[in-house]
């Protein structure tokens, strides 16, 4: 319940900060999105941002299914997928920003 609680705000201030950050760029362009990312006070938050988001939305729908799923093979089946999910899904997207922030993607 409080690991819920704290990504929920940890979630409140790191996305209020990606929406600023990303209203203060001068345009939205595929170039000036790059270049904003390869910066290393971006690109750290981003990553702490998507940590965040799976480790609560992984918490969040492990306690739906062990509440609504009462068959016991299922609710195992559904947490091992959840937990797959979770780690490949934040795995590619930390991949992906850490690609951008060393330069393995063109501006």
């Amino acid at each position: 319940w409080w690991h819920q609680r704290l990504t929920a705000a940890a979630n409140v201030i790191l996305v209020t900060w990606f929406v600023v950050s990303l209203l203060r760029l001068p345009a939205l362009d595929h170039k000036a999105v790059v270049l904003w990312l390869s910066s290393p006070f971006v690109a750290v938050p981003m990553v702490l941002l998507t940590i965040n988001v799976f480790w609560h939305l992984r918490l969040g729908m492990q306690v739906f299914i062990e509440d609504y799923v009462h068959e016991e093979g299922s609710k195992v089946a559904a947490l091992l997928l959840l937990n797959f999910y979770a780690v490949a899904a934040a795995a590619l997207a930390i991949f992906s920003i850490l690609k951008i922030a060393f330069g393995g993607v063109p501006a």
